[in-house]
């Protein structure tokens, strides 16, 4: 694995792993519209190979290819029977929830609105995280944590309401997908602060490689189960096309393995303070990638909005800084769940 290998790479400062995993992540979206985009321009059939249900299914099973190999000694029958029920019906739940649900509302968002829209709402699940974790697990939150989240949570709502409030001369249909994407954005946030709960209260043993291969396996069996009743085995009739896995191949790599890898090599190295640092710049630089690769220019109410936002991130920037102890435990959570930094590809 990345992080057991000696050399030159202990040499190599923790932040620098964080700010290109970062990097990678941010622009996670504004690369998965472009490759629908893509498959839109490549017909297969007269369908676009590229589609919802085929990016999400066949990049997962891109990023197992590399995942199985990566974390191998960490998938050991030994350790599978230390595994309890308990951390199964965890596993399974937050499989269900960040592995199939989260991800497939994030990209059903990515087709009906901007990408800058999703990252902004997508900052839901912080706030949501805190308060459940706050609510359910009795943890204690310094006042800066409480006051940013809710400054973050009145930037969406202002984002929201300022775009709604200046679509009068829009068309209908565009207002209506427009609301609609932030709708299914705000689920997604939804199901990855539960699953950030269920990973803290129930899977603090069971090691992140391990959980890794697990919730990508479950999630993906899920969702191919799930897309089969609702819609039928024709829907993946293009999932085997090589225009698909090619692109496929290189978005599960880097987005996913590489991007997470990173991650997590960065945050043993760096620790939780600088972990949350790096991490704040992420609606930043989505935003940045949004304009680079789609030419996606942000609306006035996407400035304002994103402004209060990133105050009240840098307000909970102060309460982290105040905690003691080079680690945390919310982000090791979610770190499990895989649910940092907002929408990380599948």
């Amino acid at each position: 694995m990345l992080s057991a290998s000696p050399g030159p790479w202990f040499k190599v400062p923790g932040q620098l792993f964080l700010w290109i995993a970062v990097i990678i992540f941010a622009a996670s979206g504004a690369v998965t519209r472009k490759l629908t985009e893509l498959g839109a321009q490549h017909l297969v059939a007269g369908h676009n190979p590229i589609s919802l249900c085929n990016l999400l299914f066949v990049g997962n099973l891109c990023a197992l290819l590399v995942l199985v190999p990566l974390y191998r000694k960490q998938l050991t029958p030994a350790t599978f029977r230390q595994l309890s029920r308990s951390d199964w019906l965890g596993m399974i739940a937050v499989a269900v929830l960040a592995g199939a649900l989260a991800p497939a509302f994030f990209l059903m968002a990515l087709s009906i609105t901007m990408v800058n829209n999703v990252t902004l709402v997508s900052r839901l699940e912080p706030l949501l995280t805190l308060v459940l974790s706050t609510w359910l697990l009795r943890e204690r939150t310094s006042v800066w944590e409480g006051a940013g989240a809710v400054v973050s949570f009145a930037g969406v709502i202002a984002t929201i309401a300022l775009q709604s409030g200046a679509a009068g001369g829009m068309a209908a249909y565009s207002l209506g997908s427009a609301a609609q994407g932030e709708l299914l954005t705000a689920i997604a946030a939804v199901a990855l602060a539960v699953a950030n709960i269920v990973s803290r209260a129930r899977l603090g043993r069971v090691p992140v490689g391990t959980f890794s291969v697990v919730r990508t396996s479950l999630g993906t069996v899920i969702f191919f189960c799930l897309a089969l009743i609702l819609y039928g085995s024709r829907h993946f009739g293009e999932a085997f096309s090589p225009f698909l896995w090619q692109w496929m191949l290189l978005y599960g790599t880097l987005i996913v393995v590489v991007g997470q890898s990173l991650w997590l090599l960065g945050l043993k190295r760096a620790g939780a303070s600088e972990a949350a640092l790096v991490e704040a710049f992420n609606p930043v630089a989505a935003v940045l990638a949004a304009y680079l690769i789609l030419g996606e220019v942000p609306t006035l109410a996407q400035y304002l909005g994103g402004g209060i936002i990133l105050a009240g991130i840098a307000l909970s920037l102060i309460g982290v800084y105040r905690k003691s102890g080079p680690s945390d435990p919310m982000i090791e959570a979610r770190e499990k769940a895989g649910t940092g930094s907002g929408f990380r590809g599948m």
